[in-house]
């Protein structure tokens, strides 16, 4: 599964940067995150609830940070295991280029699945990535530019 996309952040990219380095602020962005430890340098560690269509999991990972190129790209890729559920992996690779309105954050994500999670058909799990990939850069967005995405 693949989905690209950009989004337009009010903010500078320096800010933007250190905001998608920031353990605090990638916590609060990902859906169902419950923990997030660690740095960008040694990598995060994750744990992250989820229901995909019947299936309802924990999943417990490690998130790392690759092809630094500061202030303008770099991949973030993660990989957790949910027990009987199965696993789920991928990763996206961010661009940050500034545009008059602020910074153009630009992401090609990936993700696969295995286990008894693989057996509820690509329709829902494709549907299932790209919701929770829009939700996480919304919600980045809403937290730089200081906004409530839930609001």
């Amino acid at each position: 599964m693949e989905l690209t996309g950009t989004r337009t952040i009010a903010a500078p990219r320096d800010i933007v940067w250190a905001k998608l380095n920031d353990a605090e602020t990638l916590k609060a962005c990902i859906p169902g995150c419950e923990e997030l430890t660690g740095s960008p340098e040694e990598g995060f560690e994750a744990v992250v609830k989820q229901k995909v269509g019947p299936v309802k999991a924990t999943f417990k990972g490690a998130v790392t940070l690759s092809d630094v190129n500061p202030p303008e790209s770099y991949r973030i890729a993660g990989e957790g295991k949910g027990g009987v559920a199965g696993f789920a992996k991928g990763g996206a690779d961010v661009r940050l280029a500034e545009v008059p309105e602020g910074t153009a954050l630009s992401y090609a994500v990936d993700a696969k699945v295995g286990g008894k999670i693989a057996q509820l058909g690509s329709r829902l799990i494709d549907s299932f990535a790209a919701k929770m990939a829009d939700q996480f850069f919304e919600n980045f967005q809403a937290q730089v530019e200081g906004t409530d995405a839930s609001a």
